[in-house]
């Protein structure tokens, strides 16, 4: 077996982690690539380089835990994140039959987790423009499409430090909080996916969905105003909004090509994103679809 797949990483990753990866099946390669193991076991291998995210992913569930907030669980087997070939490997309990939570749960969920005292020494500040370079370098791009997506990047980064965000209005923030990363299971609605959990603005949460109203269009008026209801406050009308709002788009557009060089069929999608980052496709809400 090619050691450098993504089945030959899981069987190593297990056979450190003392796990067996006879019968896996694979549930979603993306940003990480997660597998379901005998035993209601999930196992998630990380990028190259993200060690550290891991071991965070690790200490933020188990903060969750102790403030009895429904979030997806880590094994106490391995305590720590197993390391494959430049990889992290962490290992969780599978839960139950899901969907993705509802605009109004997502909320609900935000107002919860904004209101937790942060833990002591796990999270550093929020850095919305993390892994965009590699992913603008390693999208397979011409040189004009790179060059500008650099130069929107270098733009929007200047834009946010002009925002002086004050650090006495920092929560803790799940980072990457959309639908998908709430499971809601018969019982509650389950935070997942904290590898971007940091301290920042709340309205950084609270940007993706107002993008996917405003920006995608995929999500009704009727829909984003139970959000903006459940959650207290619409951050449309918050001051820097236009400014996350654009970053939450590159990165959005980053995404689809970094998934778009890995296949193939994500690409007319990542290439109309850019399109319209570029101004090609009029003014916002641009249609743009989830990549399936």
């Amino acid at each position: 077996m090619d050691c450098r797949t993504p089945a030959a990483l899981l069987a190593e990753a297990c056979a450190a982690a003392g796990y067996s990866a006879a019968g896996a099946e694979l549930i979603r390669a993306g940003e990480n690539t997660l597998w379901r193991l005998p035993g209601a076991v999930v196992a998630r291998i990380g990028r190259e380089g993200q060690l550290a995210a891991a071991h965070k992913e690790l200490a933020v569930a188990r903060w969750l835990r102790g403030h009895r907030v429904p979030a997806v669980r880590p094994l106490d087997r391995p305590a720590a994140p197993v390391e494959v070939r430049g990889r992290p490997a962490t290992f969780w309990q599978e839960l139950p039959p899901h969907r993705p939570g509802r605009p109004i749960e997502l909320a609900t969920a935000l107002r919860t987790l904004h209101r937790l005292p942060p833990p002591a020494g796990v999270l550093g500040p929020l850095d919305p423009f993390v892994r965009l370079p590699l992913r603008i370098d390693g999208a397979g791009l011409d040189e004009p499409n790179r060059r500008w997506l650099h130069g929107r990047l270098a733009e929007l980064r200047t834009a946010w430090s002009e925002l002086a965000l004050p650090a006495s209005r920092f929560t803790v923030v799940h980072g990457d909080a959309w639908s998908g990363n709430l499971a809601v299971t018969a019982d509650a609605a389950h935070l997942l996916d904290f590898e971007r959990t940091a301290l920042g603005p709340p309205e950084w949460d609270l940007t993706t969905t107002a993008v996917g109203h405003h920006s995608f269009g995929a999500l009704a008026a009727r829909g984003y105003a139970e959000f903006c209801a459940a959650y207290g406050a619409d951050v449309t009308e918050r001051p820097g909004y236009p400014v996350l709002a654009a970053v939450r788009e590159l990165r959005l557009t980053c995404y689809a090509l970094q998934q778009a060089a890995a296949e193939p069929r994500h690409l007319p999608q990542a290439r109309y994103r850019l399109a319209c980052l570029r101004g090609e496709h009029g003014p916002r809400p641009w249609g743009w679809t989830a990549l399936g």
